[in-house]
């Protein structure tokens, strides 16, 4: 990993503060003080169906893929330096993913169940997948592509039987995805049946990056004007409704990432940058940003570190048996917040001064201009 200091090219500010948003969301999320109270809107969906957190992960992945050309754009002039540098990237980010694996797995670290995929491997997938459709091909081939991805996917999960469940089974133990999982990873998952990041669904997870390279495009080929934002709205609203008529047929479901949810998610989140976009660029409202333009800037140092931290905190229990941090959430929020308020929101306020922290540590990177990446 490397630290640089302020980029020298035009930025989209909506894109950096939409970004992140979405890391301090994926934080939030992450870090409750405790997951025996948590308010449903913080939990993703048990199986089928959706909830605000479900909606973390794909809004990650569109904001990449509507950095990805940009981020790209000063080693087009070297293609082998642009092969090299994709490939490199790639492999690190699935690195500290199997790291971040390693270090959430209680000990002793047992590697005949240790989980292979994760977020960050998912995303080194998206990533490599993104970079050499956007720079090899046409838009419409990305369009096509984005397309077969989707299409294909509810082909192969509807059509396809698995041993001993048959075709179009969706169920954690029958479907497709978790049975090529189960058959090619074998007990490398993080559940007995499926991973939420496994093999076959990061196919639509592609198309999912593919549409923030549309949305990302679209705003920065032309001059900024309040049409192309809202002609941005108008196309991520209409997703979200595909999404929606689609899960009667192929139900949303964000741990098998079904092509319903794949194009539900990613015009939910073309909507949100819109706004973002309206409200920055466009009307040039300024002053609140600067905290998540922080995260935005650093969104590897802000995911990565903060996973770590709290993988620290509940593993280490320098007070007997408690872990750590079960010791700070009971003595600065729950003894007084929860006859107060409830379990739920004293595990929400946690969870907030949580993503607080790091509010501030990744604002002070930025006001140094410190930018981390790799």
């Amino acid at each position: 990993m490397s630290s640089v200091t302020s980029a020298t090219s035009t930025r989209l500010e909506s894109l950096d503060v939409f970004r992140g948003l979405t890391i301090a969301a994926m934080i939030l999320v992450s870090t409750p003080g405790t997951w025996e109270a948590v308010y449903w809107p913080l939990e993703h969906a048990v199986w089928h169906d959706w909830t605000p957190t479900d909606l973390v992960f794909p809004f990650l992945l569109f904001a990449m893929g509507a950095a990805v050309p940009f981020a790209l754009a000063r080693r087009r002039s070297d293609d082998r330096r642009l092969r090299h540098h994709v490939i490199r990237r790639g492999l690190i980010l699935f690195g500290l993913g199997l790291l971040l694996n390693a270090i959430e797995t209680p000990l002793p670290l047992g590697l005949s169940a240790f989980r292979i995929p994760g977020v960050l491997q998912r995303i080194a997938i998206v990533y490599v997948a993104i970079a050499a459709l956007t720079e090899r091909t046409s838009r419409r081939t990305q369009v096509a592509v984005a397309s077969t991805a989707l299409l294909g996917y509810w082909a192969v999960m509807m059509l396809v039987p698995v041993p001993g469940a048959g075709a179009g089974v969706l169920t954690p133990e029958g479907n497709l995805a978790g049975f090529l999982d189960r058959s090619l990873l074998g007990t490398h998952l993080a559940h007995e049946y499926w991973d939420p990041e496994g093999l076959l669904s990061t196919v639509p997870a592609i198309a999912t990056g593919l549409c923030g390279v549309f949305a990302g495009d679209w705003l920065n080929r032309r001059s900024v004007t309040p049409h192309r934002t809202a002609a941005l709205l108008a196309a991520g609203i209409a997703a979200a409704a595909v999404g929606l008529l689609w899960d009667q047929v192929f139900p949303i479901n964000k741990n098998l990432w079904t092509s319903s949810f794949a194009i539900f998610s990613a015009g939910i989140a073309a909507a949100v940058l819109a706004l973002c976009h309206w409200i920055l660029d466009v009307k040039r409202w300024r002053g609140w940003e600067e905290p998540f333009l922080a995260c935005g800037r650093n969104p590897l140092a802000g995911y990565t570190l903060s996973v770590a931290l709290d993988s620290l905190l509940t593993r280490w229990t320098p007070f007997g048996d408690v872990p750590l941090k079960s010791v700070i959430f009971q003595r600065a929020f729950a003894s007084w917040a929860t006859p107060c308020c409830g379990a739920e929101a004293a595990s929400l306020l946690y969870a907030l001064a949580y993503v607080a922290l790091w509010e501030v540590a990744l604002l002070v990177l930025y006001r140094k201009d410190v930018f981390i990446g790799i």
